[in-house]
């Protein structure tokens, strides 16, 4: 039996092994590996069938659902290119990305596609809408549009298709945004295929596992739980939750063995009181998009005990770095560990030669995962994906084609032992007194207090210290209010003079994410110096 090399084969080939068995469930409905391989086939003959070109773009705005699914890999089946647009985006926003990769058709609702349709004229490449239903949307199309519904693609003739590689264009995901306008990172079908295989070689995922996608599937490590599951014939449950409590109830409801999610929403649940049945079948909890605080991650080990905790490091320009294995977790809770299988993790100084062992360094990924840069963004892909240098690891003088790898602007430090650990963000750290502080650092503290529910901190400028810290927290669960002058006493007690706060603020929790459910530390801090300098 052939192995997967595009995206859209790892449902064939699973489609082959266990054609009856449940690939994907969504509100107590579900689609086998055999019905959705052949409702991907349908999407692509549709697409095809539409005129859509080699490398032309698609793009999704939907929630999870069947036919987000189904277009993610009917797209790139079909020739194209799918991009996922999170469903928390408002209009304007979707806009700007339809337009920065020129969309051609556009898989939504017929409610959002109301409130797109008077910005859509913004978008000249768009030349179809596809709904997921007939009902008739609130707003005409525009004369130059072609709407049609999800059922009308789906009966389609076939169409020729187009030829389609490894290397050729998959997937267009858009960074959040919060230091800017998003950027789309470039993922091929290399890319994303060699990333559910190692991600599902160290997770073990099988045909018994139950996946929950709890994580917007915009988001690759929400995507990659669609992939890792597909390429071991396991089941995804699609959950769209307005609440944490939710996460638990689908958790405890649909028997799930494998659960990935950022720190924000962890936090959270270990704040709730778990229902004993999630325990007897959850196998492993990830962690990905931020170091998870120790508190955090000792709350959930006393919950579910026998789950193993993966503690991952990742970012979109590579999908997948680095797991910190869980027979590791105790003697090193605070590192990301090794990097995943078929990558390698350089540790380099601003000249390009490897760190030594506890030194900082920028962490650089090379391997099968690299993307294929921004696009349309010559000068921002210049500063992330570079040639490594002649001399570096897997780098002989006598190669004479160039590699590109991606310097991903994260400080990391490596210890004796191999393993990596985070410092900070290069655009995040803050320099006060001297020193460069890292605001994970200061946070990782502040929950060790347990006397915070969130937080988050950030260097505003300062005439004397250079920045002064900053942080706003929201009261811990169990208490009416945040005592500030408490907090304050813990910090003195446990940081240097240094790292100290200037001032914490509270505010209501919880506080704002950016779409890929991390907290946005851009927002807070650019609204906490509106309102204090501004």
């Amino acid at each position: 039996m052939t192995d997967s090399v595009l995206l859209h084969e790892l449902i064939s080939v699973a489609a082959q092994r266990a054609p009856e068995a449940v690939a994907v469930s969504w509100r107590g409905s579900s689609a086998t590996y055999a019905e959705l391989a052949q409702s991907v086939e349908r999407c692509a003959q549709g697409l095809l069938a539409l005129g859509l070109g080699r490398g032309e773009r698609v793009g999704i705005y939907l929630e999870k659902r069947l036919e987000t699914v189904v277009s993610s890999f009917g797209a790139p089946a079909a020739g194209g290119v799918f991009v996922p647009l999170n469903p928390l985006l408002k209009p304007e926003q979707v806009v700007f990305i339809l337009r920065d990769c020129d969309v051609r058709v556009l898989v939504t609702s017929p409610e959002r596609y109301a409130l797109l349709a008077p910005v859509l004229a913004g978008c000249p490449a768009l030349r179809h809408v596809v709904l997921t239903d007939a009902a008739a949307a609130a707003t005409e199309a525009a004369p130059t549009l072609n709407v049609c519904t999800w059922a009308d693609l789906l009966a389609a003739p076939s169409a020729p298709a187009h030829r389609v590689i490894d290397t050729d264009m998959a997937a267009i995901l858009y960074t959040s945004g919060s230091t800017g306008k998003p950027k789309g990172v470039v993922l091929s079908h290399r890319n994303m295929v060699a990333g559910a295989k190692s991600v599902a070689s160290y997770l073990e995922n099988r045909p018994g596992d139950t996946l929950l996608a709890a994580l917007p599937l915009s988001f690759d490590a929400g995507f990659s739980q669609l992939t890792t599951a597909f390429h071991a014939g396991a089941r995804v449950e699609l959950l769209n939750y307005l609440m944490p409590r939710d996460v638990l109830r689908a958790m405890e409801r649909e028997r799930v063995t494998g659960l990935t999610a950022v720190p924000p929403l962890y936090i959270q649940l270990a704040q709730l009181e778990w229902p004993a049945a999630i325990g007897e079948h959850l196998r492993y909890f990830a962690n990905t998009g931020g170091r998870m605080p120790r508190e955090t991650l000792t709350a959930l080990r006393a919950r579910v005990p026998r789950a193993k905790p993966f503690l991952m490091y990742g970012l979109t320009e590579a999908f997948r770095s680095t797991y910190l294995p869980p027979e590791e977790v105790d003697r090193r809770p605070d590192s990301i560990g090794k990097a995943i299988p078929n990558a390698e993790i350089l540790v380099l100084r601003e000249d390009g030669t490897p760190c030594g062992a506890e030194e900082p360094g920028e962490l650089v990924h090379r391997g099968a995962l690299v993307g294929q840069g921004y696009w349309n963004d010559a000068e921002k892909t210049a500063e992330r994906y570079k040639l490594l240098p002649v001399g570096a690891p897997g780098r002989p003088a006598g190669l004479q084609l160039p590699e590109y790898a991606v310097f991903s602007g994260d400080t990391v430090r490596r210890d004796a032992d191999g393993f990596l650990y985070f410092i900070g963000r290069r655009d995040e750290m803050m320099k006060t007194s001297g020193y460069r502080v890292s605001p994970t650092e200061v946070e990782e503290i502040l929950y060790a207090t347990r006397l915070v529910g969130e937080c988050v901190a950030f260097g505003v400028d300062h005439p004397t210290l250079g920045h002064a810290i900053q942080v706003i927290a929201t009261r811990p669960a169990d208490a009416t209010t945040l005592d500030i002058d408490a907090v304050m006493a813990a910090c003195r007690a446990q940081m240097p003079a240094y790292m100290m706060p200037h001032g914490i603020e509270s505010a209501e929790g919880p506080l704002p994410r950016n779409p890929n459910g991390k907290i946005d530390r851009k927002l807070l801090s650019t609204q906490w110096v509106e309102r204090h300098v501004g």
